[in-house]
C-alpha cells in the first residue's frame, strides 16, 4: 500500500495497525517512496544481524578454494611461446 506523506497524517493509526499486521505500507512524496512503515518486532536486533553476519562469512570460507597465485592467474590465455592462444 502506497500512501502520500500529507495523507498519512490523518490515517497513521491505521497505517501502523496495518503494517503491524504484515501489510506492506509505504509513505511517498512527491510520489515518491520515502518512507516503510515496518513493525519492530520484524526488524533483526544487533545480535541476529551480526549472527547472520558470522554464518555468511563462515559458510563462504568453507566453500573458498585457493585458486592459482596471482602471478600464474592469467597464463591459460597464453601459449608456450607467451602469445595469445
Amino acid at each position: 500500500m502506497r500512501v502520500s506523506v500529507s495523507e498519512a497524517k490523518g490515517q497513521l493509526t491505521d497505517l501502523v495497525r496495518r503494517a503491524e499486521a504484515g501489510d506492506e505500507v509505504i509513505l511517498t512524496r512527491h510520489g515518491h517512496a520515502a518512507v516503510r512503515l515496518v513493525p519492530v518486532a520484524a526488524t533483526p536486533d544487533h545480535r541476529s544481524r551480526r549472527a547472520l553476519l558470522e554464518a555468511v562469512r563462515s559458510s563462504a570460507a568453507a566453500k573458498a578454494t585457493a585458486g592459482p597465485p596471482a602471478a600464474r592467474s592469467q597464463d591459460l590465455l597464453y601459449d608456450r611461446e607467451g602469445l595469445p592462444g
